[in-house]
This record gives C-alpha cells, sequence and structure tokens, in this order.
C-alpha cells in the first residue's frame, strides 16, 4: 500500500473538515428517542421518552433528558448517529440495516459516478423498544472483504456466505469495509443479500469502497453513507461498546489511501471512551490493521485514548489473509494487558478465485492457505470474549489443514515434514504431532508459504489452459503455520500422523493424516 506524507494528510483534514463536504452551514436540532414498548415502530403517536442516550454528529457527544430530548449542531453534510444503548434496540429498516442515523444534506451530491448522498433532513426522532435480556454468551458475525466486483461475485457471496447462515441470527453483525470492489453500483445487490441473514448489521469502509472521482477524503465516502450510514459509529450490547471507524484517508489528486485516523475521529473518540467504565470490553472494528503502514502518531494517539480499558479488541481486516498480533510496551501500548488485535480472513478469500467446486462457486482460499469464510465473536455478559473461523460451506467446521508426503523411502533422512496449517493460531499457540500412538512432539512455528497454496500455484503456472476464471493469489508467508520432520526409520506400511492445537478459546482441536513408509525397488 503506498502511503500519502503526513503534511498530505493535514491538508486535506484543514480542507474537508471532517466528514460533513457539502458546506459550513448548521442548525441546531432538538430531537428527541421514543420507547416503543409495543413494538409497532410508529414515532407518530403519544410515547414515553427514554433519557441518556448518546448522539453524535460524528465529533461531538451529546445525551437525552429524563424526557428522551437533546439537542445537537449538525453541519450540513454530517450525519446523526444514535449509539445503541445494550437494554435497547432499533427497528430495522427497509433496506435491513439498523434504524440509528440520519443524513442532514441541504443539497444532493454532484459529480460523483455512483451518486453520493441524497438531500435529506434529519428529524432528529429514533424510536427504540426494549432489548431481549442476555444471560448466556452472544454471538457477533463479522465479516472481513466481501469484495465483489460483479454481479456474479455478489451471487458468490450469497451462496457462499450468507445462505448457510440463514435461520442463525446473531446479536449483531460487522463487516469490515472492501463492502465490494470499487464497483459501488453493487451495494444495493449486496444489501439484498445480507437483509436474509436478519441480523442487525453495521459497516465500516474500506479503500475499495471510495468514490474515486470525490474532491476530498471526506467526500470520498459519500456514497458508501448514502447506503450504510455513518462512517464513525458505536454500538452497545451487555459488557460491550462495538466501536466503527473509517481508517482510509484518501489523497484523490494521487488517488492513493494510507491507514490513519481524522481529527473529527479522535474527537468522538475522546468523547465516547471518557463515559465508558474502565471493565467494559472496547472492541475496535476498522478497515486497515494497526500493525504494518498505519501511521505511527495515529496509532499512539489511539493507543493513548484506549489505554484505560481493562479489554481492548482490534478487529482489522484488508490483508485477506489470518494473523494475531498482541501489542506491548515496545510497540507503544501501556495498558495493564497486551492489546490484541485480530486481523480477520476475507469472507471473499482470494479474490473470489481459484477452481468452482460442484456447485459453481469458486474455491477462494487466501493468500496464507486459510479458507474463506467469516469469524464470530462471541461476548460473555461481563465482557470476556472468544473468537473462531469457520470456512465456508465445510461441515466438518475444520481449525487446520494438513499436508505430507505420500510416501518416504526407509532409512532416508528425516527431512521432510508434516506442516499444519492452524488457522487461528498464534506465535504462542502449543501445537503437537505424534506417528501412530508415540508420543507428542512439539511442532516448530515457521513463517513460510503453505505447501497447499504453492501446489495450487504451480498447478496453475503449468496447466495449458485456463483451469478458474480468477486465479488463487500467489502464497505468501504465513503467520500460523508449524512443522515437524517425519521419521524414516518406522517398519513398512502406512502411519498416522495426528496433530493436535490447544485454542486458546475453543481447547484441544485434532486433525490427522497418513504417510507410507517404502523401501527403494
Amino acid at each position: 500500500m503506498s502511503r500519502i506524507s503526513a503534511a498530505c494528510v493535514l491538508l486535506l483534514l484543514l480542507c474537508a473538515g471532517g466528514p460533513a463536504t457539502a458546506g459550513t452551514a448548521t442548525r441546531v436540532l432538538e430531537g428527541r428517542v421514543l420507547a416503543d414498548r409495543d413494538g409497532d415502530g410508529r414515532a407518530d403517536r403519544p410515547r414515553e421518552g427514554i433519557g441518556g442516550v448518546a448522539l453524535s454528529n460524528g465529533r461531538e457527544l451529546v445525551r437525552s433528558g429524563p424526557d428522551g430530548r437533546y439537542r445537537i449542531t449538525l453541519r450540513d453534510g454530517d450525519t446523526l448517529l444514535l449509539i445503541k444503548p445494550a437494554d435497547w434496540q432499533p427497528a430495522l429498516r427497509a433496506d435491513g440495516l439498523p434504524d440509528i442515523w440520519q443524513h442532514e444534506r441541504r443539497k444532493a451530491s454532484r459529480g460523483l459516478r455512483y451518486g453520493g448522498l441524497p438531500r435529506s433532513r434529519a428529524s432528529g426522532t429514533f424510536v427504540l423498544r426494549p432489548a431481549p435480556a442476555v444471560h448466556d454468551p452472544f454471538e457477533i458475525r463479522v465479516f472481513g472483504d466481501p469484495q465483489p466486483k460483479s454481479a456474479l461475485e455478489v451471487e458468490h457471496f450469497r451462496r457462499d456466505i450468507v445462505e448457510p447462515l440463514i435461520g442463525r441470527p446473531a446479536r449483531l453483525g460487522i463487516t469490515l469495509g472492501d463492502i465490494v470492489d470499487d464497483d459501488l453500483s453493487l451495494y444495493p445487490s449486496m444489501l439484498a443479500a445480507m437483509r436474509r441473514l436478519d441480523t442487525p448489521w453495521l459497516h465500516v469502509p474500506g479503500n475499495h469502497d471510495l468514490d474515486f472521482d470525490a474532491a476530498t477524503d471526506a467526500g470520498s465516502l459519500e456514497t458508501f453513507r448514502a447506503h450504510f450510514g455513518p462512517d464513525t459509529l458505536a454500538w452497545e450490547e451487555p459488557g460491550v461498546s462495538v466501536i466503527g471507524l473509517d481508517d482510509v484517508i484518501y489523497d484523490p489528486e494521487s488517488r492513493r489511501y494510507a491507514g490513519g485516523l481524522r481529527e473529527d475521529q479522535l474527537a468522538f473518540l475522546e468523547a465516547y471512551l471518557g463515559a465508558l467504565p474502565a471493565d467494559r470490553l472496547v472492541v475496535l472494528a476498522v478497515h486497515i490493521p494497526l500493525f504494518g503502514s498505519f501511521d505511527a502518531a495515529d496509532r499512539q494517539r489511539l493507543f493513548a485514548l484506549l489505554r484505560r480499558f481493562d479489554k481492548v479488541l482490534v478487529l482489522s481486516a484488508h490483508s485477506h489473509t489470518q494473523r494475531h498480533v498482541f501489542y506491548g510496551e515496545a510497540e507503544g501500548w501501556h495498558g495493564a494487558e497486551p492489546l490484541h488485535e485480530y486481523n480477520v480472513g476475507a469472507t471473499c478469500g482470494g479474490y473470489w478465485g481459484g477452481l468452482p467446486d460442484a456447485e459453481g462457486v469458486p474455491d477462494a482460499r487466501m493468500a496464507d492457505g486459510t479458507p474463506n469464510g467469516y469469524a464470530t465473536l462471541m461476548v460473555e455478559p461481563g465482557g470476556d470474549y472468544r473468537l473462531r473461523w469457520t470456512a465456508a460451506r465445510d461441515a466438518d467446521d475444520p481449525a487446520m489443514h494438513l499436508h505430507a508426503p505420500k510416501v518416504l523411502r526407509r532409512g532416508a533422512y528425516p527431512g521432510v515434514p508434516v506442516v499444519a496449517n492452524v488457522y487461528m493460531a498464534d506465535s504462542d499457540s502449543r501445537v503437537e504431532a505424534r506417528i501412530g500412538d508415540g508420543p507428542w512432539q512439539p511442532m516448530r512455528r515457521v513463517e513460510a508459504a503453505d505447501p497447499v497454496m504453492l501446489a495450487i500455484n504451480l498447478a496453475d503456472d503449468a496447466a495449458g489452459e485456463l483451469r478458474s476464471f480468477n486465479r488463487l493469489p500467489q502464497a505468501v508467508d504465513s503467520t500460523h503455520l508449524f512443522m515437524l520432520n517425519l521419521p524414516t526409520d518406522l517398519e513398512l506400511g502406512e502411519h498416522r500422523i495426528e496433530v493436535r492445537v490447544f485454542d486458546r478459546w475453543r481447547g484441544e482441536l485434532r486433525a490427522e493424516t497418513r504417510y507410507r513408509i517404502a523401501d527403494w525397488p
């Protein structure tokens, strides 16, 4: 990813002034948050107000009074956000998204290929109904990079990801950007597909969700905001606050982008986080990971705002691989516990590439060998959490895949390994293997290319004809690969290889394969 200079970023912020791009006109809006205890969703009848509800214009925060009334200043181009309280829930709009925002736009966007924001005036009225009580852990579904670039790939997404989840609603869902691959006309079909999930869903933007013909960074998300709402948001459930942020800073002149945060977002975070108890789980959802090329100064400012919280989880996407990063003092994090970032794999995997299966859906595995799919964040009412990765449409729900030679010569140098790609492993994971009923031995963690992925790349290279519409990406080093050299001094015949991993959230998980010892003829 190319970077733009800090000076350029500052110039963009000064010119754009945050997300409001249509002008400098403001008005003070008097609104109200109302209780819908009978569930009819109507705002045109007498109702009691709900006090203490947080609302934001993307920079500042206000709270409703005991009668549900509040006042907030809106600039032309702002989006008014209601931060859903843990014990209340909004109705779903006609497009299936939660009814928690209203745009303030005096004139429709002009000159944008995909339309941008229509003319709209915020009413300030929101209606909430009581949320079901939580006594058990609840699920938050997490999609990284659906990223279709055609109607056919929207169909792949629907069949591969959405359909297996129909009838299994979660408490909340969130997509970590790159909802499409630059073709923003696909937004309505993506919304139509995801509406069937029957789950309130939040979206943060990615670098492929931009209006590339916008004149400013702030204006580059107008079409995204028209379909998915604000690019700065928060949502509360028992024990957890989920915060979504646009962390893609776009330079229209060079058409390049960088990972970082705007001043208005940092102001919002300071206002919102300052009111939260320190023992609450804070989940930050972004597109570009905080490691790598993310702006170092912005990361430190973010770390300073999050430091007082006991439990912080960052969910990012963008890389089309999967890894866990734990930040400590060496990285500038000074919280009581290491800060955990889970760089979530992509629902589109390797960009919807690879050989199609019997139903016509591509293999789509990622460059590090992880199968495409989705993540689940399981939250305990007290704020503790668990994570898991689910491979798309795989009934076996594998935690890993193994690669081993089919046959080795008896007495040969034992330098050929069994390789385990453990999808949710990190640098501290305990992974062991044994041959037959022999003793368990530790497998060594390596950063190398997955051999299964390499074999697919080589088969594509060697083929005289195209094997698929899109190839899978070239293999890259995986951070969750483990190896153990196989012995060759065993008796002739077949031997079982068993691998076990002690997953930090799911406990002991196993997989097995076999190899054969033979004599040279």
